[in-house]
């Protein structure tokens, strides 16, 4: 029982607040019982903790000090607290710092009105409104907390964080100022000169290498009208490298382009970036949007640097590996595909197809050529053929080296075709009854059409051609060696662009290449001149 005594006893003297030194000691029992009154270089010890004033009320019996004048609080050789007003507790280890508070610690600078800091759990904490500032950055918020040892700080209301590169605002915040990194942990807006904005509610941000992990669906917009959101991305700002994972979405508000997806990377210096797992390019530019899939999909810009461009940059997207093409008025597969904005050019790489109604148009590759947005003509070259389905037994074909087909009002309008022109068709009586099958060959066919129909077939001098009623030939030569019919394949809507069915047979013919040239004069000139501007 004497032993518990003396180890009390022992714990209560290591406690105590000491009076190391003061010029003058007095007392005023009426005034201030059980105080005694300092005045003059005051310096208390209370464990590795010394405190500084101009005058003081000691409480030996309560073992706490009122100090006031110049009150400067010590602890270690790292962290300093100055104030007009000192209230501290030795019992609870608890400082209250009043008026002009100024913590130091090491290279960080706290200043609020009021201050209290808690030596057994080594926190620091305002609740008055104050200011962090660090080797980099400044910090306010209404209420902080502040851990000496681990560096870390949280801060809650009207928080704001920022030097000269950038602004954060949010109303909880988490942040260490020996790393200089801050835990978002609500809605956070951070600004980066006026031209980046990051809205984020989870992540951190690295405000010296200006990296950040952001989460949660976090977005970032830049004043050039494009915006990236995912529910992950890692964003160096000062590098100008962008990683996106899990349902991506890459807006440009300017292009009307949206691209979609669950991985992708994108390097803002250079302009440039693709994304591919679920990839999908939505361009929202006409009342009719087009939607496009591939394995990969590539997008760069590039300063325009004469006359041929609308505006200061122009895109390039590029496709690649099972293309897929949705439009209300057209539809396309191919293995690859590029997009020069310059001139509003698609070429379509590989088999490609193309469907418009009940048409089908395929050759070696396809150049799609685009008006104010839409979709004003294509070119096919290499074993071009063009299908027309009359009834699930009849179908219209044109075949030859180079094919035109032009677009009206979002419908077929015409089709030239140019170098050993082949066509069967089959014509109507009143446009009611098949008259037969027409077999023709010439060197250059134009087709015209009507309400999504056959209206009339012009042919050069050279035509040669056979009118068969319709039980006088055998089925197998009503089709072209080339031909086949690739509905099964064709995107219905925009989600089947996701689709992935099986490829049709195409059979194996010998490409009509577009290089061979003509007989001398039966392409007119007209076609000549735009067929050489195009290549």
């Amino acid at each position: 029982m004497a032993l518990s005594f003396l180890c009390l006893a022992v714990v209560a003297q290591e406690n105590r607040v000491y009076l190391e030194n003061s010029q003058t000691l007095s007392f005023d029992e009426n005034r201030l019982p059980d105080a005694q009154i300092l005045k003059g270089d005051v310096r208390f010890r209370h464990d590795d903790a010394l405190m500084f004033c101009d005058s003081a009320y000691f409480f030996e019996r309560t073992n706490s000090v009122t100090a006031f004048g110049h009150v400067r609080f010590e602890q270690g050789d790292t962290l300093r607290g100055f104030g007009d007003i000192l209230y501290y507790e030795g019992d609870r280890k608890l400082a209250r710092l009043c008026r002009n508070v100024r913590l130091e610690h090491k290279n960080t600078i706290l200043t609020t009105d009021s201050l209290n800091y808690d030596r057994i759990t080594n926190t620091a904490y305002y609740f008055t409104g104050g200011k962090i500032q660090d080797s980099l950055n400044v910090l306010t918020s209404r209420w902080g907390e502040y851990c000496p040892s681990t560096n870390d700080a949280i801060f809650k209301y009207d928080v704001f964080l920022g030097n000269n590169s950038f602004t954060l605002n949010s109303d909880r915040l988490k942040y260490n100022t020996a790393t200089n990194t801050a835990q978002l942990i609500a809605p956070t807006t951070i600004v980066y000169e006026g031209e980046t904005t990051i809205h984020s509610s989870n992540g951190w941000y690295n405000t010296s290498t200006e990296q950040s992990m952001l989460l949660d669906r976090s977005v970032i917009e830049h004043s050039d009208g494009k915006f990236l959101t995912g529910d992950t991305i890692y964003y160096d700002k000062k590098q100008g490298l962008g990683q996106l994972l899990y349902n991506i979405e890459t807006k440009d508000t300017v292009q009307k382009m949206t691209l979609t997806g669950h991985y992708a990377e994108l390097w803002e210096k250079d302009r440039r970036g693709f994304v591919t797992d679920s990839a999908m390019l939505e361009d929202w530019s006409q009342p009719k949007s087009t939607f496009m899939h591939a394995d990969t999909l590539f997008t760069e810009q590039f300063p325009c640097i004469d006359s041929t461009c609308a505006d200061t940059i122009w895109r390039q997207v590029r496709a690649f590996h099972h293309v897929r093409m949705y439009n209300d008025d057209y539809q396309i597969v191919a293995d690859s595909m590029t997009y020069d904005g310059r001139d509003s050019i698609i070429v379509l790489h590989h088999d490609p197809i193309l469907w418009s109604d009940a048409n089908q148009v395929a050759a070696d590759s396809i150049t799609m050529y685009l008006k104010n947005g839409t979709l004003d003509h294509i070119y096919g070259v290499g074993s071009a053929i063009g299908i027309q389905k009359e009834t699930d037994e009849y179908f219209n074909q044109i075949v030859g080296k180079e094919m035109f087909a032009y677009i009206r009002n979002g419908a077929l309008d015409r089709v030239d075709v140019i170098g050993n022109a082949e066509t069967i068709f089959y014509p109507k009586d009143d446009s009611v009854t098949y008259v037969g099958v027409n077999k023709t060959r010439s060197s250059h066919v134009q087709v015209f059409m009507q309400e999504g129909k056959i209206h009339h077939v012009l042919f050069t001098t050279e035509t040669s051609g056979t009118l068969y009623p319709l039980d006088q030939i055998d089925r197998k030569d009503t089709f072209f060696p080339a031909f086949f019919w690739a509905e099964s394949e064709r995107p219905a809507s925009q989600q089947d662009i996701f689709l992935m069915p099986e490829a049709t047979h195409r059979p194996k013919t010998t490409s009509i290449s577009a290089t061979e040239d003509d007989e001398e004069g039966t392409m007119p000139k007209q076609k000549k001149q735009r067929n050489k501007k195009r290549k």
